[in-house]
């Protein structure tokens, strides 16, 4: 599908979702396979990651690094010391972007597309939108999920995770110039299936890894489980941001729906599970050549 000089501009709205993000790739894959390349991408959470990264032209570079992944490569992103406000090593999260992703100098004004994220202001709960400055900035403050991460300063804000208020940016998309939207929603399928599949030993993932290898710094943190205990505080954390992301996307798309909705099966991945990108990628294809005669109708509607 080729586009022509009176093509309407075409955005890409990419979601939240934590580790299940990496479908994003495949999507994008998918998408250029057919001829469709969005003039205007937004990204919120792991999202922001994969736009940045495409609207930089550093899709492939993103790609290596995620598909090379393992379980104590993601273990190895967590610093547990004494610090409550975030247990992930921001700074050296930032030194894998800024060789993968954008570098730090990058301008979000100087991208190949037209770019923008979405974080939330902690103090008030408002929606922030990141069109200009630096792209790096931008990711660190769209990813900052509370108690994960810590919280990104901006001038006299702290700033959050963008799942908090608008998980899929399909509205930024529109302001910043996209006539015809497709959006990707990562969790359409997941409430209730962290909780209850992060207590089956049967299928133990990364995040067991995780817990296994931290444990001895902070049994507070990572308790032994049994079927008798309560959730854990992974468990919790996962689960409240399932629902909560859920709820939240189904009434900013009520209001503000998208020409085309992706929703990629993830519900069998991980909050943390970061190195299952090689399902994630091919789920997301899939997903693209499920809703392929819906994207050329709208596209050549359009």
């Amino acid at each position: 599908m080729k586009s022509s000089p009176e093509s309407p501009r075409i955005g890409l709205a990419l979601g939240s979702g934590s580790a299940r993000g990496w479908a994003h790739i495949g999507i994008l894959h998918a998408l250029e396979e057919m001829g469709v390349r969005p003039q205007v991408i937004t990204g919120c959470s792991i999202g922001s990651i994969v736009a940045a990264a495409y609207a930089a032209g550093n899709l492939h570079s993103l790609e290596s690094w995620v598909r090379s992944l393992r379980k104590r490569d993601v273990a190895g992103f967590f610093d547990i010391g004494w610090r409550l406000n975030g247990i992930i090593d921001s700074q050296r999260l930032r030194t894998f972007l800024d060789r993968y992703v954008v570098s730090e100098a990058q301008q979000i004004d100087a991208l190949q597309l037209t770019y923008g994220s979405v974080a939330t202001d902690l103090a008030n709960g408002r929606e922030i939108w990141f069109t200009e400055g630096r792209a790096l900035d931008s990711i660190m403050a769209s990813i900052a999920l509370p108690g994960l991460f810590v919280p990104v300063k901006q001038g006299h804000r702290w700033l959050v995770d963008g799942g908090l208020v608008n998980p899929v940016p399909v509205s930024l998309c529109h302001a910043l110039g996209a006539e015809i939207v497709i959006a990707v929603n990562l969790n359409g399928d997941i409430v209730g299936r962290h909780l209850g599949r992060a207590r089956n030993e049967e299928e133990a993932g990364a995040l067991d890894a995780i817990l296994d290898t931290l444990r001895e710094y902070s049994s507070s943190f990572f308790p032994q489980m049994d079927e008798e205990s309560p959730p854990g505080l992974f468990d919790i954390i996962a689960s409240a941001i399932n629902i909560t992301q859920d709820r939240i996307t189904r009434s900013r798309m009520a209001g503000d729906p998208p020409d085309v909705l992706l929703t990629p099966r993830l519900a069998h991945i991980g909050l943390l599970e970061f190195h299952r990108a090689d399902e994630a990628i091919e789920e997301g294809r899939r997903c693209v050549e499920i809703l392929r005669p819906s994207i050329e109708f709208i596209l050549e509607r359009g």
